[in-house]
């Protein structure tokens, strides 16, 4: 909702705040303030102007040479505008004057004639050309004929006005008129409400006896109010009713529509208007449309019409689809002289079905599915033949032809100040309690602390005790609601063991280098077994299935997070975008019974996706390509900053490479899996070479310790000694790495591999893994001695275990 501040002024006193101020206490009684925003951008030294003569410029065909009277002179300006002519009154920038976007007006020669000033359009005032009335689109602005010469343009134009954008909430249908603003704004400041006049004047002739109105669809329509005016002079509407209007961001047209769009906005009332002389017939019926019937709207499409759909019908065909959009056969144009202006109270339901269906939302169909107040419809349809009366020229035809089965009673809601109390922790007295009231201007009695209240018919989300505590409490203000701390010993906003290692490890991968996805945790009946890790596949006994599914894709519960993951790889891919590494954190669903009758248990595991080059140097013309022993230096590094120590052992697990996969263990315990993807699945996928990992996050958080550690930094120096040892090729390089740490005792701090050698010197069915062992004593410098003897007992223990002998 955009609210107009210069148009809200006219209901209730705001100018005690500013702007700011006054959105800052809205927005803290409990509707959000979205912006403000300046309706144009300022310009000085602008007034109003009157065209005293208009003559072709004596050099140039499509100029003008004009005298214009700006009340203390008479400037000679030159004008190419269409629309310029003698005897009109316009916006007049004079020498001297800034407009917006830093124009600046000189005085200046044009065509070998001086021009002192510019002519301006409302564009060049800063305001918005869709909002800026067709006739004046593409030409200078011309103001009415009582503008008085020489005053600035600034309030007039409205140029001033400050515009207000409130994000309202469903419930807050009230909010969605001027009035409705208008009464939040009294109750906040706690100043009157100043309501607009329905006085007009009716002619003799009476209006039933002019039309008759049957409502057939009776709970679609509860009321429905026909007015009649005639002898209507089409033509453009007053100043200020355009400014406003524009400021709500609605094109002017013309009076009648201008009119019905003002009361709209004023009531939050939707009005239609027919051409009278149009409809074919002296009848308005209101019932549920044929099927198949067909209308053509005021956007001249062709709409077919269903028995769901609400219309208004001549007694014969539709003439518009209610609450949405009028028929083109009834527009009102300039040749219009009689009116037949509605005021009607729609079913809310029946009105966003049409309103959806036919992709028609507008500002009546909003208002209509929110809801309007049944005591205001009727009065927007006086209020509209009023202002019809006043500048229209209109004579209004005695009576109001109406079918009123609407509810007018307002809800009653009784509250108790002691209640209240305990519920916000204040101390309300009955006194303040009766001021908000008051404030609010809510009608209730009183018996001591027990207020019945009648909640008014504007106020339709005011049902329950709960609606009226937060109506006291945004009135008695947040700010002044007491606010206390915590008790006990739990301190505030301190984050979980299971929130503190996830974040470590989301900090963890990103830092090296991996971007998290968010995947369905949905897959289909054939990829639910893809890549499945296999402590996981032990326990699983069937999948779990959903009894309707959105689509085929996403019709089972996942019971890996890695087939989803590589259809965003193969996304990505198939875009061009080579190099993708990818993790996520997410749950997968295990089930024990062939036939689920029960949740499945759902587990926590962290899987992460790479391929393409991991490190590119272009200059130095160096690049690395993801392997497996990428993926398994992060997944190490991981485990390092959890100080959890994890072993990796050859595996073969469906769906991925025999050769390039291991299986991870922690205390003997497998948690998960590492490796490249299968080539045929790969296939399957349309991906290149790709490197998956899929990790056990529940049985890493029952362990991981989150006590912090600190470790001196050695004084003394380390010793390092290499060892190369042949065995066959079927040992492992990490069963040789446990042997030779368990032997050497406690002081090796480390053992890396740093060769692999096969080939020549070597025995057929042979290799050489070479470790470089590192040796320190934080305590001590070590001796030669006992770094031989160390050396000497993993010799002997690799030789036991392994049958290794050291190299040549």
């Amino acid at each position: 909702m955009f609210v107009s501040l210069n148009w809200l002024k006219k209901y209730v006193d705001i100018d005690q705040l500013s702007p700011e101020d006054l959105a800052e206490r809205i927005t803290k009684s409990g509707i959000e303030v979205e912006g403000l925003e300046h309706f144009a951008s300022p310009a000085n030294n602008v007034v109003v102007g009157y065209v005293e003569s208009c003559d072709k410029h004596p050099n140039a065909d499509k100029l003008n040479l004009c005298q214009v009277n700006v009340g203390d002179e008479t400037l000679q300006i030159i004008c190419g505008a269409p629309n310029i002519a003698t005897g009109q009154k316009v916006a007049v920038a004079k020498p001297g004057s800034v407009l917006p976007g830093n124009f600046k007006i000189k005085k200046a020669k044009l065509r070998g004639v001086e021009s002192n000033g510019m002519i301006c359009s409302l564009q060049e005032l800063g305001v918005e050309e869709k909002f800026v009335p067709k006739e004046f689109a593409s030409g200078i602005f011309v103001f009415p004929e009582d503008a008085e010469i020489g005053v600035d343009v600034t309030e007039p134009l409205n140029l001033d006005d400050i515009i207000m954008e409130l994000g309202l909430t469903p419930n807050r249908s009230d909010a969605l008129s001027m009035l409705g603003v208008a009464y939040e704004v009294a109750a906040i400041l706690d100043v009157p409400i100043r309501l607009p006049h329905t006085d007009y004047h009716t002619d003799e002739e009476k209006a039933a006896d002019q039309v008759s109105l049957t409502v057939e669809a009776k709970e679609q329509n509860p009321y429905y109010g026909a007015f009649l005016v005639k002898d209507v002079k089409i033509g453009p509407s007053p100043l200020w009713i355009r400014n406003y209007l524009m400021a709500a961001g609605i094109r002017p047209i013309n009076n009648v529509v201008d009119i019905t769009n003002y009361v709209l906005l004023e009531y939050g009332q939707p009005l239609h208007a027919f051409d009278f002389d149009k409809l074919g017939s002296n009848e308005v019926v209101v019932r549920m449309a044929n099927e198949g019937e067909k209308l053509v709207t005021l956007d001249d499409q062709e709409r077919t019409l269903s028995s769901e759909h609400l219309v208004i019908t001549n007694g014969k065909e539709a003439i518009a689809l209610a609450g949405v959009m009028g028929g083109a056969d009834s527009e009102v144009t300039e040749q219009t002289t009689t009116v037949l202006i509605e005021a009607a109270y729609f079913d809310g339901q029946t009105i966003r079905k049409a309103s959806k269906e036919f992709d028609l939302r507008s500002e009546a169909s909003n208002r209509f599915e929110k809801g309007v107040d049944p005591n205001r419809v009727r009065k927007a349809g006086e209020r509209a033949c009023q202002l019809l009366q006043d500048y229209a020229g209109a004579t209004v035809l005695d009576g109001v032809v109406e079918y009123d089965q609407l509810d007018y009673s307002e809800k009653t809601v009784t509250i108790w100040t002691s209640t209240i109390n305990d519920r916000l922790g204040t101390n309300i007295s009955n006194d303040q309690m009766a001021d908000i009231l008051r404030k609010l201007n809510f009608n209730y009695e009183q018996d001591g602390e027990t207020f019945t209240v009648y909640a008014p018919t504007r106020r339709q989300d005011i049902v329950i005790f709960e609606d009226m505590l937060e109506e006291v409490a945004r009135i008695f203000g947040y700010d002044n609601v007491p606010f206390t701390l915590p008790s006990g010993g739990a301190q505030a906003g301190g984050l979980t063991k299971q929130q503190e290692l996830k974040r470590h490890i989301n900090q963890f991968l990103e830092g090296a280098g991996l971007s998290e996805t968010v995947t369905y945790s949905l897959t289909s009946k054939e990829r639910v077994t893809e890549l499945v890790s296999p402590e996981v596949a032990e326990k699983m006994v069937s999948s779990v299935s959903l009894a309707m599914p959105m689509s085929e894709e996403h019709s089972t519960l996942r019971l890996s997070i890695l087939p989803e993951m590589l259809s965003s790889v193969a996304y990505n891919l198939a875009r061009k975008q080579a190099n993708v590494a990818y993790y996520e954190l997410g749950s997968i669903f295990i089930s024990k019974e062939e036939k689920v009758t029960k949740q499945p248990d759902e587990q926590l595991r962290i899987a992460g996706a790479l391929t393409g080059e991991w490190l590119t140097h272009p200059w130095q013309q160096e690049k690395k390509v993801v392997d497996f022993f990428v993926v398994k230096g992060i997944l190490e590094a991981l485990f390092e900053s959890l100080n959890i120590d994890v072993t990796f052992s050859q595996a073969k697990v469906d769906g991925m490479h025999p050769g390039r996969t291991a299986q991870l263990f922690i205390n003997d315990r497998a948690i998960g899996f590492a490796g490249q993807v299968h080539p045929q699945l790969q296939k399957d996928y349309d991906l290149k070479e790709t490197f998956v990992f899929d990790i056990n996050f529940d049985y890493i958080l029952e362990i991981h310790e989150n006590e912090p550690k600190f470790a001196k930094i050695p004084r003394y120096p380390s010793v390092t000694r290499d060892i190369a040892l042949v065995v066959d090729q079927s040992v492992q390089a990490g069963a040789l790495e446990a042997t030779i740490a368990h032997a050497g005792g406690e002081l090796i701090k480390d053992i890396q591999v740093f060769d692999v050698y096969q080939g020549e010197h070597l025995a057929e069915g042979k290799k050489s893994i070479a470790f470089s062992l590192f040796y320190q004593d934080p305590e001590r410098t070590l001796t030669d001695d006992e770094v031989e003897a160390s050396y000497q007992a993993i010799l002997e223990a690799v030789g036991k275990e392994h049958n290794a002998e050291l190299r040549g």
